[in-house]
């Protein structure tokens, strides 16, 4: 039951922060939609081998999660959620390249290379995806998407799914919660009671979202999500949106680890 309940403690936390107020929050959706979107697409445009040239591109999570005034360790906990099953997949590439390289006198498959590469875009992407939703909200986002001319119908799929794992998620809590007071000497839900326990909790959860559904139309719901905000750009908005691109821009252009390095050591390679 405490599992079920940090579940629905995570999913309404990220909400709760998307209300903050600071600079990061008050611009404009759109423009932290499309510099995520940059910000994905140059992580993913990296080659396997090019982990050195990863490095810079932490300093956009970094300086997200410090203006943003963002509590550093609920978005490492969500981001090493998904880290093991990131390591069950790369953690296979030494075993099927067979080059090697030579590091402190080991010899050592390249494997490990594109391994530390993938788990490296993992923690970026992750964190940016979180960092976008912690600093924007979901009715903001989708804002952001219909501007982007993306079909309503799908913008309204992802809203009433992302609600939808809220429901869920209560109602898993409150019938585990009650399953647990008729049985005060048992861990847990005993596994001749499972069937019973998710089916009843699909019932429950359908009815729920009727009654959800049924509110909606009586204020007025007619397929189109609407929020009713005004989002207008500012000159913030234009300058967050230039000084980011520029910047993966440039972090995709040249190898900075390799410049600072030689300017540091005087040595040309």
């Amino acid at each position: 039951m405490s599992n079920i309940g940090n579940s629905l403690y995570n999913i309404v936390h990220l909400d709760d922060l998307a209300r903050n107020k600071t600079r990061i929050h008050k611009l404009h959706p759109l423009v932290k939609l499309i510099v995520t979107l940059a910000f994905l697409t140059v992580v993913a445009s990296f080659g396997r081998y090019e982990i050195t040239r990863l490095l810079p591109l932490f300093l956009y999570p970094v300086v997200i999660i410090a203006l943003a005034e963002l509590p550093k360790a609920p978005i490492l906990k969500r981001i090493l959620i998904i880290e093991p099953f990131v390591a069950g997949i790369g953690i296979l590439n030494p075993l099927f390249e067979k080059q090697t390289f030579a590091l402190g006198g080991l010899i050592l498959s390249v494997g490990w290379i594109t391994f530390l590469s993938i788990f490296l875009k993992s923690i970026l992407t992750v964190a940016a995806v979180l960092l976008l939703v912690a600093t924007t909200g979901m009715d903001r986002l989708a804002v952001a998407l219909r501007m982007l001319k993306i079909p309503k119908l799908f913008v309204l799929q992802l809203l009433l799914t992302y609600r939808y794992i809220s429901v869920l998620t209560e109602e898993a809590e409150r019938m585990a919660r009650a399953y647990i007071l008729r049985s005060p000497l048992q861990k847990g839900i005993h596994i001749k009671d499972w069937g019973t326990f998710a089916g009843q909790l699909v019932l429950r959860t359908f009815d729920r979202a009727q009654r959800v559904y049924q509110a909606m139309c009586v204020r007025g719901f007619t397929g189109e999500y609407n929020t009713g905000e005004c989002i207008k750009f500012k000159t913030s908005d234009i300058l967050y949106l230039a000084a980011w691109l520029a910047f993966f821009t440039v972090t995709r252009m040249y190898d900075i680890p390799m410049l600072v390095g030689t300017l540091l050591t005087g040595v040309v390679k």
